[in-house]
């Protein structure tokens, strides 16, 4: 339907005239669009119907539509010149915060690539697209007239809350009710609650240097001051935190970028440390479900005996980046805080996936996607560590690792301006990999790259990495 606003003019059929024509320059209405019919627009607006007739009748003459006879009226496809409409000169009283000029738009996955060694990108082939159909078909029948069909809590679906709880407890180790987990859309949006339920505007927030982009954008823009913290052999450096510290985020499971795994002595040096100085840990166990080699280290969370740590989970590496579901497991005393901070935000997130996500994980088929996905990772992860040893040796130096999907390499012989050019040089023949580079925060970018395996085949590995080992 055509909207008109006449308002309290006196010229009624000179301005459905005049929103019309511009509807049609401005292709909001295109040609081949009906119109409504002259009686029905009258009855719509509330004036004569000869008001509307005259209009129309001036449309067609000047060529913008047309009339048939028993089948109604048409934007023409006319062939005469658009006129440029006058530009409205508006005055710029509404600007945004300054800090949204610092935060560029992700380009990392704009372009396509042959051989892809990028981050973050799980291998879509593996997931259970027959089965994931099925139970959102079952959840769909199931929630017919039924509370699924209306809003929910804002802290998420109850049954997927108690299947989230009942996994982490059996994965890692994590002691928590259904209570203290709060759904959302994923790791991004769990910082972006976290900020508003534990940051004031100015607090300061220590992050891991190099590391993930996506929670020191959002940490920022909540107007927290993000100061980076040096990352070791061991974990971030504990004994690097300055004073005046609110909240420490940390991925100790596979750190992001380097690949390591904070040890034991360092998360109980955390703890202590968050302890002292009255702050949280935000725990960040993004790919905690994928370990290749040796006994898994429990998670932070489970050695916190004080509620200092929160504990952010996420089903993109493990199922889909397209499937937008997340969790937080908080401390008692933050679950009420949590559910408000989610219902200001977004109030809920899809019942149907939700739903379907929990059966998922009580029928055991989420295990064992894990368990199938991990073997196959777990193979791509020692074809590229034994290639980069042997072949890339004069160039690259591994960070060992056991977990997660991607590997991190530390340049020999090549400077990290050097580095940029061997990535730019790879992409024009189809190899997209990360500069270590590009995650840092404050010291001195190091020269080096990180190499996704999720998205890159088995097969297709080889050959990947022989294009790229020209381009050094």
């Amino acid at each position: 339907m055509l909207h008109i606003n006449l308002g309290e003019r006196d010229d009624l059929s000179g301005e459905i005239y005049r929103q019309t024509r511009r509807a049609i320059l401005s292709s909001l209405l295109r040609p081949g669009d009906s119109l409504p019919a002259s009686r029905e627009l009258a009855l719509t607006l509330n004036v004569a119907r000869a008001t509307v007739v005259i209009a129309y009748e001036r449309l067609e003459a000047e060529g913008f539509i047309r009339s048939r006879q028993g089948a109604g009226t048409f934007v023409s496809d006319w062939k005469s010149p658009v006129p440029k409409l006058p530009e409205e000169t508006r005055h710029r009283a509404l600007a945004p915060r300054p800090i949204w000029d610092t935060i560029p738009l992700p380009t990392a996955f704009d372009r396509s690539a042959e051989f892809d060694f990028r981050t973050g990108l799980p291998d879509i082939s593996l997931f259970p697209h027959k089965h994931w159909r099925r139970l959102i078909v079952r959840a769909l029948h199931a929630g017919e007239g039924g509370p699924d069909r209306s809003y929910r809590s804002p802290a998420g679906h109850p049954d997927l809350r108690a299947s989230i709880a009942r996994h982490i407890g059996i994965s890692r180790g994590i002691s928590a009710a259904a209570e203290d987990v709060v759904i959302t859309h994923g790791t991004q949006q769990a910082i972006d609650l976290l900020s508003r339920v534990l940051l004031a505007p100015g607090d300061r927030v220590a992050i891991e240097d190099p590391g993930y982009e996506a929670p020191r954008r959002a940490l920022e823009a909540a107007g927290a001051r993000v100061i980076g913290v040096p990352v070791d052999d061991e974990g971030l450096v504990v004994d690097a935190l300055p004073s005046g510290i609110k909240a420490i985020y940390v991925t100790p499971s596979h750190q992001y970028p380097l690949s390591v795994t904070m040890t034991l002595a360092r998360r109980r040096a955390l703890l202590d440390w968050a302890e002292r100085n009255d702050a949280a840990i935000i725990e960040d166990d993004y790919e905690g479900e994928f370990r290749f080699k040796g006994h898994p280290l429990e998670a932070l969370q489970t050695l916190d005996t004080a509620g200092r740590v929160v504990y952010v989970g996420s089903f993109s590496k493990t199922l889909l980046p397209t499937l937008r579901l997340g969790f937080v497991v908080v401390p008692c005393n933050l679950r009420a805080a949590m559910e408000k901070a989610k219902y200001v935000s977004d109030w809920t997130t899809s019942t149907l996936e939700q739903a379907a996500l929990a059966q998922l994980i009580e029928d055991g088929s989420f295990v064992r996607h894990v368990r199938k996905a991990g073997k196959i990772y777990g193979a791509r992860h020692q074809l590229i560590a034994e290639i980069i040893a042997g072949d890339f040796a004069d160039h690259l130096e591994l960070i060992p690792s056991t977990t997660g999907l991607h590997l991190t390499a530390l340049a020999r012989s090549v400077s990290t301006d050097e580095i940029v050019g061997v990535t730019a040089r790879a992409a024009e023949i189809g190899v997209q990999v990360h500069r270590l580079s590009s995650f840092a925060v404050g010291q001195s970018a190091r020269a080096g790259l990180v190499l996704g395996y999720g998205a890159v085949a088995t097969d297709r590995i080889e050959e990947g990495l022989r294009r790229l080992l020209t381009c050094f």
